[in-house]
């Protein structure tokens, strides 16, 4: 797909509205009443609060740095720097300050815009309140600034194998890739209503449940913060969700008791990690719709999924998306039907590159192909079966989480002399993350949780601690991390 050129993200987004602008938009759901923003409203509140931006003196290409907890501002927000383009930096809320400080050398952020109660950096940045955005809503709608559709967009962060988050920049282009989920995952229609239970700085949530509705036309429904998961199924009933998104763990929470039927659900959405199967069918006996799952990462959107008119064959992923080149990549580079899952390099969901790190960049091609880093196989259909990773990289509810960074944090306790985070498995299909330390004595565990929550975000916090007299490396001394995790299964969590 070319871009057109002028392009701009977010007039690309909210170009539905003009054409229904007393249809609900966004709807946040609270147990007793929701808060509606109708199209008119939404696309109000964008162009007056980049009229506010402006007015506070930055600047096209600057990078606006988002502390914003799951409200409206988040999303408001993000498309309103995009408007003209400032770029946004979506951060999650999670982050503790030593975190998102750590970010802010190469960021360079021109301003930060904050919710109360989250953590800011140690940064000279000025801080625009969120309780200011709404003052904005009503000035005069700035216009939308177009231009090359190859210009940065947006950065969103992920974890790196080396241990820090990586700043990965998105093109204004990237939207028109999500143009290949419509059909290629979602099935989705202007007269659907999108309930998402993830996080607005998740890309998952943010493109799923917020954008593509949005581009079509369709209504996004979002909890309100605070949310139980238990709550889910009578807001998708009473809210007559049609589509309901979210990461594996939130449908294994939700299927621990009995709902009542959704007549207007008409399937279920998966993405972050591997959907289980178990989860999978126990989903379709307990409400008769099937979940429709898509594998992408951070630096391109998902491009391998099922779909109603398409659904992947048991034990798969699915099938590339109508549109999208993909291919399977062996260790001498050849195309193979067993290999590292690639994405093409001319794809528009594929970011630009990292920030400040070009040789990172440079290093996750193998010629004209991006390798994701997790193993795959093509099956006979042509379906992908995923494999995992290719490397020790961990995940945390749909968050991919360097080990690096969770034993570098914790090696600053000055009970352990050394650390290894490994993903392990503490039932059927539930894992968390596991910390092996060595050092004199055991160590409470209350005590290093406290420890590891004041330097890490709770999905990055380890949920258990197991002291070793010696963690096993191999020939090269490289600490074996799979050996752990293989250890640990082997003897159901005694180890």
């Amino acid at each position: 797909m070319t871009a057109p050129a002028p392009f701009n993200m977010a007039a690309h987004v909210l170009a539905a509205a003009p054409g229904r602008p007393d249809k609900v938009a966004l709807a946040v759901l609270g147990p007793a009443r929701a808060n509606r923003w109708s199209y008119a409203k939404l696309e109000s509140a964008v162009r007056g609060v980049a009229t506010g931006l402006l007015r506070s003196g930055l600047e096209p290409g600057d990078r606006v740095l988002l502390r914003l907890g799951n409200t409206p501002d988040f999303p408001v927000a993000f498309l309103a720097c995009l408007a003209v383009d400032l770029v946004p930096v979506p951060t999650s809320p999670q982050l503790t300050g030593p975190e998102v400080t750590a970010l802010c050398p190469t960021l360079a952020p021109a301003a930060v815009i904050a919710g109360d109660g989250i953590a800011l950096p140690d940064h000279p940045a000025p801080v625009i309140p969120a309780t200011l955005l709404t003052a904005w809503h009503d000035l005069p709608p700035a216009e939308f600034v177009m231009g090359d559709p190859e210009r940065p967009g947006y950065i969103i962060y992920t974890s790196g194998t080396a241990g820090r988050p990586r700043g990965v920049v998105h093109a204004h282009r990237a939207i028109l890739a999500r143009r290949h989920m419509v059909d290629g995952w979602y099935g989705l229609t202007a007269e659907d209503r999108v309930l998402h239970a993830g996080a607005f700085n998740w890309t998952y949530t943010l493109g799923t449940g917020l954008l593509d509705p949005w581009t079509i036309g369709a209504t996004a429904l979002v909890p309100a913060p605070g949310t139980d998961s238990s709550a889910l199924p009578l807001l998708l009933k009473r809210h007559d969700a049609t589509m309901f998104a979210a990461a594996p763990g939130v449908y294994r929470q939700i299927l621990r008791a009995p709902f009542a039927p959704m007549p207007k659900l008409r399937h279920g959405l998966s993405a972050g990690e591997k959907l289980p199967e178990a989860i999978r069918a126990a989903w379709q006996d307990a409400t008769g719709t099937q979940i429709h799952e898509a594998f992408g990462l951070s630096e391109c959107s998902t491009f391998i999924s099922g779909a109603p008119g398409n659904p992947a064959p048991p034990g798969t992923l699915g099938f590339a998306q109508p549109g999208r080149r993909i291919a399977l990549i062996d260790a001498d580079g050849a195309e193979t039907d067993h290999g590292t899952i690639a994405i093409h390099r001319d794809d528009p969901g594929l970011m630009l590159g990292y920030l400040g790190h070009p040789e990172d960049t440079v290093a996750r091609y193998s010629g004209e192909w991006f390798l994701t880093g997790d193993i795959g196989s093509r099956t006979a259909q042509g379906a992908i079966r995923y494999e995992g990773r290719d490397d020790d990289m961990m995940n945390a509810g749909g968050y991919r989480v360097s080990p690096i960074e969770v034993e570098t944090a914790l090696a600053n306790h000055p009970g352990i002399d050394e650390a290894a985070a490994v993903e392990v498995t503490v039932k059927t299909d539930a894992t968390v993350i596991a910390a092996f330390y060595t050092g004199p004595a055991t160590l409470p565990e209350a005590d290093l949780a406290a420890f590891a929550s004041e330097r890490l975000a709770r999905y990055k916090t380890p949920r258990i601690f197991i002291h070793r007299a010696s963690l096993p490396r191999g020939a090269n001394n490289k600490l074996l991390r799979r050996a752990l995790r293989e250890e640990w299964e082997a003897t159901d969590g005694q180890a």
